[in-house]
């Protein structure tokens, strides 16, 4: 502002009255610096040139000839993203989200490399390239992790194959999806999380959301000088909201307990809900309620794959009984004390091995789909064939409509039964299972129709 004293009227102004621009609520404070410093930079150019705009709409002249950026030799239109921290698991959706902020993305590569995630983006230009790696550089994705380390690639064009969860071409949607599992379609992403303030889909491709808590936060945490408002989409206002349209209970951060009731007592046990709840988290204690075996409470290692486990088991069949799951009044499930023996109905399973997501930003997280009739089999040894598959699945009375071994990878294959409750119960009943060969199978719900 042109006064110190301008600059005061206008926060005193806003910050009774929260200013709203084009349905995003814009929040004001005070920037460390004491002024603006501007260069030749091309992000600067850019903000030179709307600062002439603005000038010329106001003194009603109206000539915008000052600078065209386009002209300009920037750098490389590629760049090279490097997530630190990775405390909570990152997509190509949620990396496509957040750049294409900033210019339109066209193609997205996701890969591992010296136990860091990354990603190669290609812009339209260098110019926005440039634009979005000012912005971004060393910001968090969620707050206090994730955080962004951007340089730019030497390559100026992005060679992509197939359009799933590790790469997408937007300019090409015809493109095969190769054996990833394949992500929810952007046009469904968008439908469910078109409120402004959540994140879409990290990690979970627009089949799930981290509740609000794990939003980009605002303010504190993305204050990007020279770029007011660059993300000004992605924070938190208005999520609370959104999520409690969507279906999803707005979360303490700690609040992890569920109470999961109209069990079947006659086959429902600890171990059969532990196989089920482990598809959408880590479960650390199970009680089966002593005088009421309908009901049973799981606790799971965070409120976010507590959320994850009632959004999409809630309502299920299971053994012929609808699952309904909410949270618990209780904050933890407490063993039996020294003793005092409860018949074996509560066990501690903090120390399983057989936890899906204890590493963070475990691939496990892209592979987190509802309930569905397909399954995804892994960790399948050289000598089990199609039918010893088959029939291991139909020893249960299933029915098993389809099966397919992955193309490149016969270590893995999907398998189709009659309908989701034998999907559910099949997960249940063979996952872990002992293949030979010290191969164990794992089992997990997937999108894909075969």
């Amino acid at each position: 502002m042109n006064t110190e004293e301008a600059a005061q009227t206008m926060v005193t102004y806003y910050s009774s009255v929260t200013p709203v621009i084009r349905n995003h609520p814009i929040f004001m404070q005070y920037s460390n610096h004491k002024e603006l410093k501007t260069d030749s930079s091309p992000n600067q150019v850019r903000a030179q040139a709307a600062l002439q705009a603005v000038n010329a709409v106001q003194t009603g002249s109206m000539t915008l000839g000052a600078v065209d950026p386009s002209g300009l030799t920037g750098p490389s239109p590629v760049l090279r993203v490097i997530v630190e921290n990775l405390f909570y698991p990152v997509t190509l959706d949620v990396l496509h989200q957040i750049f294409s902020k900033f210019g339109t993305v066209l193609k997205v590569i996701t890969f591992t490399k010296n136990n860091q995630f990354q990603a190669l983006l290609q812009f339209v230009d260098g110019l926005t390239a440039q634009h979005a790696k000012l912005a971004l550089e060393g910001q968090n994705i969620y707050n206090g992790c994730c955080t962004l380390r951007i340089s730019f690639s030497k390559l100026t064009s992005l060679n992509v194959k197939y359009n799933n969860d590790k790469s997408r071409d937007y300019t090409r949607p015809d493109l095969p999806t190769g054996n990833s599992q394949p992500t929810i379609e952007h046009h469904a992403v968008a439908a469910a999380f078109a409120a402004p303030g959540i994140i879409s889909a990290a990690p979970y491709a627009g089949a799930h959301a981290f509740p609000p808590a794990f939003a980009i936060q605002q303010a504190a945490g993305l204050t990007i000088p020279g770029v007011p408002g660059a993300l000004a989409s992605l924070t938190i206002p208005g999520a609370a909201a959104a999520a409690s349209r969507l279906g999803f209970p707005v979360l303490p951060g700690t609040h992890c307990v569920m109470l999961v009731s109209n069990l079947n007592p006659e086959v429902s046990s600890s171990q059969s809900l532990i196989d089920l709840e482990s598809v959408y988290g880590d479960v650390l204690r199970v009680k089966i309620m002593f005088n009421k075996k309908e009901n049973a409470l799981i606790q799971m290692s965070d409120g976010t794959q507590a959320q994850l486990a009632m959004s999409h088991l809630n309502g299920q069949k299971l053994y012929g009984r609808p699952l309904r799951i909410t949270l618990s009044k209780h904050m933890t499930v407490q063993m039996p004390r020294e003793g005092h023996k409860d018949q074996g109905l509560t066990k501690d399973y903090s120390n399983s091995p057989l936890h899906r997501f204890k590493k963070p930003g475990s691939k496990n997280y892209s592979n987190i789909f509802p309930p569905s009739s397909t399954l995804h089999l892994s960790n399948i040894p050289p000598s089990v064939v199609e039918d010893d598959l088959k029939m291991l699945f139909a020893s249960n009375g299933a029915l098993v409509k389809n099966f397919k071994f992955f193309q490149k990878d016969r270590k893995m294959a999907l398998i189709q039964m009659g309908s989701v409750e034998e999907a559910i119960e099949s997960l249940i009943q063979f996952h872990n299972h002992d293949l030979g060969e010290n191969h164990h199978l794992r089992v997990s719900f997937s999108k894909s129709i075969i």
